[in-house]
């Protein structure tokens, strides 16, 4: 690996580790790899000195509660599936809490389905939790909710569930830990002349064609899903490395020297996120400002309810809206933090009277600049520089 791309991890503010079953579980007695397991604590511990926020995804429950249950034949109904994950999960956050506690990080429990990432204000509440997790210093251990989800609304690998959830943090990084040591030209065990790719820009069908079937008796991912997880990093301006994390201290030895494919996004994930925002969402109804409001949104600032106006349209928590000047016309989209009817109830006030008019106290910005885009001159103001709101 080279410098250069081990400056993709170096430089992350925000990390994903993705773990598969086979890294954590013995795949002939179903016993935790309690060794392998503290070495990764080590790395989650020094990315977290380094200053970074760290999110774990990690397959395991299933594999870690099948034995404990007494299921020993390799197909098991969904049911059983979901017992088998209802007993592992406990025992699988269990070790992690234990192990990262040791550093004296606190660790947390989330488990998602892929209707959570698919229904907007799931997700809103999911993202929220995990950024007040991040700003606490908690390492959320994430994975999918298999005691409750049916064949039908589960993703059925963590690969593509890690990059949903870099997609919904607006991770930097996100490296899967696999059995495999990255993308190769062909399937390794059965060229033996392929060759692994060290580095990936565009994701093309020749990349693709290169894909083999998982040969894990234990995960259930494979290239190709890997190669999907690829796809959502990478739109989301996330880089992606799939590395073997067979070794003690995986991460640590990926920075070192280790064997990798790194699938290497263009932009960042705040321009990701804007470009998104500002080309692929239909909004949903319109915030009028006042002068005043219109003036600090062109400094950079964030919306702040003092500085609406009127509210015009329908819609909820999370949808796009136009944010438009005294005379209608659209200076820029955004996500809205308010529905139209609570939206309405608290323009014109100030945020610190937002509790007593709703009841609850949600974000003091009714839109984020991180969550705006300039209509026509798309000013990426950097977020160091949002510090006040537009309408204080």
């Amino acid at each position: 690996m080279t410098d250069d791309a081990a400056e993709y991890l170096l430089t992350a503010r925000r990390v994903v580790i993705k773990i598969g079953s086979s890294l954590l579980v013995d795949q002939d007695t179903g016993a935790l790899k309690a060794d392998w397991l503290a070495s990764l604590a080590d790395d989650v511990a020094a990315l977290k000195r380094a200053g970074k926020d760290v999110a774990i995804v990690s397959s395991g429950s299933i594999a870690l509660g099948r034995p404990r249950l007494g299921m020993t034949r390799a197909w098991l109904k969904l049911e059983e599936k979901q017992a088998a994950a209802a007993v592992g999960q406990a025992m699988l956050v269990n070790a992690y809490d234990t192990e990262l506690a040791r550093h004296d990080i606190t660790s947390a429990q989330v488990l998602v389905t892929l209707a959570a990432t698919e229904n907007r204000r799931q997700y809103l509440n999911a993202r929220s939790t995990l950024a007040t997790l991040f700003k606490m210093g908690v390492v959320p251990v994430i994975n999918e909710n298999d005691t409750v989800a049916t064949e039908e609304i589960r993703y059925g690998d963590n690969d593509r569930l890690a990059a949903r959830v870099a997609q919904m943090i607006s991770a930097d990084c996100l490296v899967l830990l696999s059995d495999v040591s990255g993308l190769y030209t062909a399937d390794p065990g059965v060229d033996p002349n392929a060759e692994l790719v060290p580095v990936v820009g565009r994701l093309t069908d020749g990349v693709f064609a290169m894909a083999g079937a998982s040969r894990s008796g234990v995960g259930s991912g494979g290239m190709t899903t890997k190669l999907m997880a690829a796809e959502i990093a990478l739109g989301a301006g996330c880089h992606m490395a799939i590395t073997d994390g067979r070794v003690q201290n995986p991460v640590k030895q990926l920075l070192k020297d280790g064997t990798c494919t790194w699938f290497v996004a263009e932009g960042t994930p705040r321009t990701a996120r804007k470009q998104w925002i500002a080309a692929t969402l239909e909004p949903s109804g319109s915030l009028v400002l006042d002068d005043g409001a219109v003036r600090a949104l062109a400094g950079g600032k964030s919306l702040l309810p003092a500085g609406v106006k009127s509210v015009d349209g329908e819609f909820d928590r999370g949808e796009a809206v136009w944010i438009r000047d005294p005379a209608g016309r659209a200076l820029a989209r955004g996500l809205v933090a308010y529905s139209a009817r609570d939206a309405r109830r608290i323009a014109g006030f100030k945020s610190g009277e937002i509790e007593n008019i709703l009841g609850y106290r949600g974000r003091d910005e009714i839109v984020h600049r991180d969550d705006l885009v300039l209509v026509g001159t798309d000013q990426n103001v950097s977020e160091d520089s949002v510090k006040e709101g537009a309408g204080a």
